[in-house]
């Protein structure tokens, strides 16, 4: 028996076929996964080289990821560039869009309403204002709009606007023709793909990015998935943990406790993205951080930690004297520094994998932070890590001692702050 394959569709054409060379041009471009900002660009060039009067565009997108909550792209004739622009979660965002026309159209269509898209005239005895946006565009010489929702995906109650929002709007006298907007809606749905195999590529990337860490979710995208597939590295290892908290978390509520958390750890991740560490874990109430480094970057990555180390300390000053004036609950941070050679990537079983550094050096610098409270210091320092530090002098050192596990006592350093 010969197997058929399915017919394939073709999008309806136009005389001039602008409908046909506009659909195969976009799905060229979504096979290459080529940006979303470059496809709109190309897009909106190529409708007004096919003769639509575009005067404005613009397309946004919710997306996944802890800090931003969408993404949005605008393109003015007069500039001829995409202008993209992420959008971060809060109360500004939230309020943008629930005042825009595309919640309008997507609670219209699953109000079992007229389908998701939407014209307004914007001059002339006929027009209409009824959104923020459209009275904008018209002041600034806007004659013309249309609105269309493209969904994508499938909607859930955690996110429902899976979907892309596009507008369109030309200042010509007698706005926008019937073929303008034919040619226009008929293409968008593969523009939509096109865009949307760039921004879920790019979704994922940024969610690895969030929850492995810039390096290591570079490393996963890009195929580095295997277990047991490591590296070794040397790096400068950086371990933080909070003083005592146990007893702080038996007598904190737990939305309290989180927000505590969540300062203490910002306070700390702060430093390490301007000196170039990378956060491999957090630890309930403990931090796993590294500064990779080879022989030429040796003197300098480890000037970054101490950096870091300096800087975190001080901006946890602040940050605890600014909650404690306002009644909230305090934490002291302990942190040591350790220089080694680690083994770098997959460990786990065969469906539940951690990238992360292990070997000895891990469980030093662990045994060191321990070391923080007798000792009547917030900052450790290897004796590995300072004898490759060039400005000794901001070192202390407190002698030999022993760590749990270890047989022999270790230099230990503390870093002047």
């Amino acid at each position: 028996m010969r197997f058929q394959s399915p017919v394939a569709t073709t999008p309806p054409v136009t005389p001039d076929g602008r409908i046909t060379e506009l659909h195969l041009w976009a799905v060229r471009e979504g096979l290459r996964r080529a940006p979303a900002a470059a496809v709109f660009e190309d897009f909106c060039r190529r409708l007004a080289a096919a003769g639509v009067p575009l005067w404005r565009a613009f397309v946004g997108m919710r997306t996944l990821h802890p800090q931003w909550a969408g993404y949005t792209y605008t393109w003015w004739r007069d500039r001829d560039v995409v202008d993209p622009s992420p959008r971060e979660h809060g109360e500004a965002y939230d309020q943008d869009l629930r005042e825009s026309p595309y919640t309008y159209l997507r609670d219209t269509a699953l109000g079992g309403g007229v389908p998701q898209r939407l014209r307004r005239r914007l001059a002339g005895s006929g027009a209409r204002h009824d959104f923020a946006v459209l009275e904008q565009l018209a002041i600034a010489g806007g004659t013309d709009y249309l609105a269309e929702l493209i969904p994508v995906g499938m909607a859930t109650e955690a996110f429902p606007d899976s979907g892309l929002g596009f507008s369109f709007a030309t200042d010509h006298p007698e706005g926008f023709s019937d073929d303008d907007l034919h040619l226009i809606e008929a293409v968008l749905p593969a523009v939509s793909l096109a865009i949307v195999s760039d921004a879920e590529h790019t979704m994922a990337a940024g969610l690895l990015a969030a929850y492995l860490g810039s390096d290591a979710g570079r490393r996963v995208h890009a195929g580095v998935v295997e277990r047991g597939s490591v590296e070794s590295i040397r790096a400068v290892l950086w371990y933080a943990d909070i003083r005592g908290f146990t007893p702080i978390a038996d007598a904190t509520p737990g939305p309290v406790l989180v927000e505590m958390l969540d300062d203490i750890f910002e306070t700390l991740a702060a430093p390490l993205r301007r000196h170039r560490g990378e956060v491999l874990k957090f630890l309930g109430d403990g931090m796993l951080a590294s500064f990779a480094f080879v022989d030429a970057t040796r003197d300098e990555t480890c000037g970054h930690a101490l950096n870091a180390a300096t800087e975190a300390m001080h901006d946890l000053d602040r940050l605890n004297a600014d909650r404690a004036r306002i009644g909230k609950p305090v934490a002291v941070v302990d942190l040591a520094l350790h220089l080694g050679e680690v083994l770098y990537g997959n460990v786990g079983a065969v469906d539940r994998l951690d990238f992360t550094v292990i070997g000895p050096a891990v469980n030093e610098v662990a045994r060191i932070e321990k070391l923080c409270e007798p000792l009547g210091r917030r900052v450790l320092v290897s004796a590995e890590l300072a004898a490759a530090t060039r400005d000794r002098a901001r070192l202390e050192p407190l002698g030999a001692h022993l760590l749990r596990g270890v047989r022999e006592p270790k230099e230990i350093f503390a870093l002047r702050l």
